[in-house]
């Protein structure tokens, strides 16, 4: 979903809000996933240590530094994710999408911001969530610091179907109103439709042929036919 400031562009961004059930099955795969990425690279890096110095390397969880290198790591899977498209690995499988709070694409920046700010539902207690389940917009903390919002991307793709059937409408009216009306024989019994039997007279034949008055009983001329008519 591309996008920005123009409606064309940023109406595939409006889908409906997603919900609590989506989002939070979207954060465990997520988790998942970003857990085993983080394991697999600490195996790696302790082959490769061991390989070079001959001494194998351990990795104890609660060591501060192992600690640390997970936040950090947290951080820039969510913040890189975010930054680069608007949703996660988890996300993009369920259909949900972070955007910007009024519609649009999400900023790189905030992609940043929300990825920071994201442990505040959990330094506090859970609260920072509640926004989630009780909000219109299901907006949580760190979605209010980074002017957020997550939606479901699928509605999101039939919301621009349906924008750009409204944008065709005009073009279509104005075709048909553009359009050439059938044209209109006149015959002896009056005018018909173009198209049947008769004979037809058009416009330029009657206003050569000019009035045509009714004959006389005794058969004379009409008025104004005669010799002096031209005076």
């Amino acid at each position: 979903m591309s996008v920005r400031t123009h409606p064309s562009q940023w109406v595939s961004a409006q889908g409906q809000y997603a919900g609590s059930a989506s989002r939070f099955a979207a954060y465990l795969i997520d988790l998942i996933a970003s857990t085993v990425l983080y394991l697999l690279a600490l195996a790696i890096i302790s082959f490769v240590v061991q390989i070079v110095t001959g001494s194998p390397v351990s990795w104890h969880r609660n060591d501060i530094v192992v600690v640390i290198i997970y936040v950090a790591w947290q951080f820039l899977y969510f913040g890189f994710q975010w930054a680069a498209d608007g949703s996660t690995w988890g996300m993009a499988l369920l259909g949900v999408q972070v955007v910007q709070a009024y519609g649009t694409r999400l900023d790189p920046w905030r992609g940043w911001v929300r990825s920071l700010t994201f442990p505040l539902g959990f330094l506090t207690l859970g609260l920072g969530f509640l926004g989630i389940l009780v909000q219109r917009e299901h907006r949580a903390l760190y979605d209010l610091i980074a002017g957020t919002a997550v939606v479901y991307a699928w509605d999101a793709r039939a919301a621009r179907l349906r924008f750009l059937a409204r944008q065709a409408e005009p073009v279509v009216a104005g075709a048909a109103a553009s359009a050439p009306a059938k044209p209109v024989a006149v015959t002896a019994d009056g005018p018909s439709p173009a198209g049947q039997a008769g004979p037809e007279v058009g416009p330029g034949a009657l206003a050569e042929a000019g009035p045509h008055p009714e004959p006389t009983a005794t058969g004379e001329a009409p008025p104004g036919t005669g010799p002096a008519a031209g005076q």
